[in-house]
């Protein structure tokens, strides 16, 4: 049975507009809990300056969304906590790949969310540890897993005979570990799904570049909509997750969600989320991706789970969420 939470223990979320990952992600898990929840509001952060002092947020926090720095972001996220009592949940959350400038830059800010909130979470165990490997937090944190939003089942499309990398283009996501793969197993396509991050196009004209020169024909899809993206992925051979560092990763959920199983390289974020799904993930050490990848290819079926329903979905996160905020004090 589910124990009933008073909408009076419940923040006011605050939500960004615009195409960023943590700003989709905050308005689709707003929009959630409101609908376990009516009577909870939900706002733009530049909005919050209409609350009266005291009313408690909520807020999905990664400097990039917060300043254009990291120091105006912790400006800007100190502010708030001065006004309002805060819960945040981390994104994003530093480690060595930032590199030497922006790593230090990186741990003060989510050391200062982490000081001002009256309580933190994070979407895995893997970014818990993080936090305290990285000197920026040792406090309690709740964990609330990225939920998979199950997509029903399509008619099966043919598959294009490419690889795919999920996400945004940015040096460090796998697209070099998935291209020396294809390029090792034989194939000839690669698909980026998805444009280059902000910063990075130049790394990505690169990048096809290179794979050309490899012997490997890149598709860089741009920007689509759900359902073109969805109709997109459901045609590649082989979808792949490869990332050096991970903090959390939607484009795995997303994978799942649309029922692919793609192939993964182990790391300790990905072992938590098949764990925490099992059968979803094919999870090869880094020197079996070229195998495993040839392996999918020449077996279709290996590259679809047939889980339904898929653990964890929006509706678990919303109400894990309004069971932490039920035992904040605010």
């Amino acid at each position: 049975m589910t124990t009933s939470i008073p909408d009076a223990t419940l923040p006011v979320l605050l939500a960004h507009p615009g195409p960023h990952g943590v700003a989709v992600y905050a308005r689709e898990m707003a929009a959630e809990v409101v609908r376990g929840a009516p009577g909870v509001r939900v706002i733009t952060p530049d909005e919050a300056a209409s609350l009266p002092p005291g009313t408690p947020v909520h807020a999905h926090i990664t400097d990039r969304l917060w300043g254009a720095s990291p120091e105006e972001a912790t400006r800007t996220v100190e502010a708030l906590a001065r006004r309002h009592p805060l819960t945040a949940t981390l994104h994003d959350v530093p480690q060595v790949s930032d590199g030497e400038r922006n790593r230090p830059r990186r741990r003060a800010f989510y050391r200062s969310v982490t000081e001002a909130a009256r309580a933190v979470a994070v979407n895995s165990a893997h970014e818990r540890e993080l936090l305290r490997e990285e000197g920026v937090w040792d406090g309690p944190v709740t964990v609330v897993p990225l939920p998979v939003a199950s997509v029903p089942p399509s008619v099966p499309a043919p598959s294009d005979g490419a690889v795919g990398v999920l996400g945004y283009f940015y040096p460090g996501k796998g697209h070099d570990e998935a291209l020396a793969a294809t390029a090792a197993s034989g194939l000839t396509r690669l698909s980026v799904l998805g444009r280059a991050s902000e910063g990075h196009a130049a790394d990505l004209d690169a990048f096809v570049r290179a794979a050309a020169a490899a012997g490997v024909a890149v598709e860089v899809t741009g920007w689509l909509d759900d359902a073109d993206m969805i109709a997109r992925a459901r045609r590649v051979a082989v979808p792949v997750i490869a990332h050096r560092h991970v903090s959390a990763s939607g484009s795995l959920a997303s994978w799942i969600g649309w029922g692919r199983r793609p192939v993964a390289v182990r790391n300790r974020y990905v072992d938590e989320m098949a764990a925490l799904r099992p059968g979803t993930l094919d999870v090869v050490e880094p020197e079996q991706l070229a195998s495993a990848v040839a392996a999918a290819r020449a077996d279709a079926g290996r590259t679809w789970h047939g889980v339904d329903p898929v653990p964890f979905g929006r509706a678990d996160a919303a109400r894990a969420y309004r069971r932490w905020w039920s035992d904040v004090s605010w």
